[in-house]
């Protein structure tokens, strides 16, 4: 469902200015940045989106409490149409039960997955030290996930430091080009 930004936008759109979302091609279907303008000069809410694509993504269940990430990477690879692995695989090359996102990073990496990874945290926050889910193995993932983080760069891998806001992810999945990894916590839903 579009937000109703995207409705009004849709709905009270003249007919120039229709003709125009006509002429775009492509790869301009979407333009947003991170920053209030684009390089268009457009602001942001702005932005051009003659058509929203859905994408079916295959559900995959969780086998464990802390796979979920492995999952979700299982979810794109089916979407791409890599059928050849499953969880258990994709947990052996992980080495650890104590997933973080930079590992689902290297995963995709592996599989040749191009992908967008924005963090507000570049490396392992200490402050998940009161979390249930990463307190015990916390110290330990602390040395291991800043070192992937480090080596991030040189295995292809680009982590941008910054967020993304719902508006723009919304037009990134609408565009059809893009599916989100989104891992949230049941409990704080």
């Amino acid at each position: 469902m579009w937000p109703i930004y995207f409705l009004l936008n849709k709905i009270l759109r003249t007919e120039e200015e229709e003709d125009q979302v006509a002429n775009v091609n492509g790869a301009n279907m979407v333009e947003c940045c991170p920053s209030d303008q684009s390089p268009s000069g457009r602001k942001c809410g702005d932005s051009i989106l003659p058509s929203a694509h859905f994408v079916e993504v295959p559900h995959i269940n969780q086998l464990f409490s802390w796979d979920c990430g492995l999952a979700c990477v299982l979810m794109v690879l089916r979407t791409i149409g890599i059928n050849n692995c499953n969880i258990q695989g994709l947990a052996e090359q992980c080495c650890t039960t104590s997933i973080w996102t930079v590992d689902l990073a290297y995963l995709l990496q592996k599989f040749n997955v191009g992908f967008s990874y924005f963090t507000i945290t570049l490396g392992a926050n200490p402050n998940y030290s009161v979390e249930t889910f990463y307190k015990e193995q916390l110290p330990t993932d602390l040395v291991r996930v800043d070192m992937l983080f480090q080596k991030a760069r040189s295995a292809g891998i680009k982590i941008e430091c910054g967020s993304i806001s719902g508006v723009e992810i919304s037009l990134m999945i609408l565009s059809g080009n893009y599916i989100a990894i989104a891992l949230v916590d049941q409990y704080k839903l």
